[in-house]
């Protein structure tokens, strides 16, 4: 979401930082209603903005990392749902879009740990 060559900016991290704590809050105590999904069970790790703010690119993880890519599709299924809950939950100009992702930086690194650990044997 970022743009090659513009940082991200103070106003992008804080209202990246504002949708995740919401979305966490969401996610715990299962106000998204979304059928055969217990959203109890997933972690939001990172929210990125996009410039305008229109946009939300959420990377998410279920508890345990076990089903992620239907989780992930059930999220993105879903995202109207999730969407209409946060607006009761933020006020904003303009509600961004939320795409989900899976975010895969815990096995990155896990890899990066054992590579480590490889080398130092």
């Amino acid at each position: 979401m970022t743009n090659i060559g513009k940082p991200v900016t103070q106003r992008q991290l804080r209202v990246g930082e504002m949708i995740k704590q919401a979305l966490g809050m969401l996610f715990i105590r299962d106000e998204a209603k979304l059928p055969s999904l217990s959203t109890k069970e997933i972690t939001v790790t990172e929210v990125r903005m996009s410039p305008d703010l229109k946009t939300a690119k959420i990377f998410v993880m279920p508890l345990g990392g076990k089903d992620t890519e239907e989780v992930v599709a059930k999220l993105k299924e879903f995202s109207f749902v999730i969407r209409k809950s946060l607006s009761k939950k933020i006020v904003m100009k303009f509600l961004p879009k939320l795409f989900f992702v899976k975010d895969d930086s815990f096995d990155y690194a896990e890899k990066i740990e054992n590579l480590i650990k490889q080398t130092n044997k």
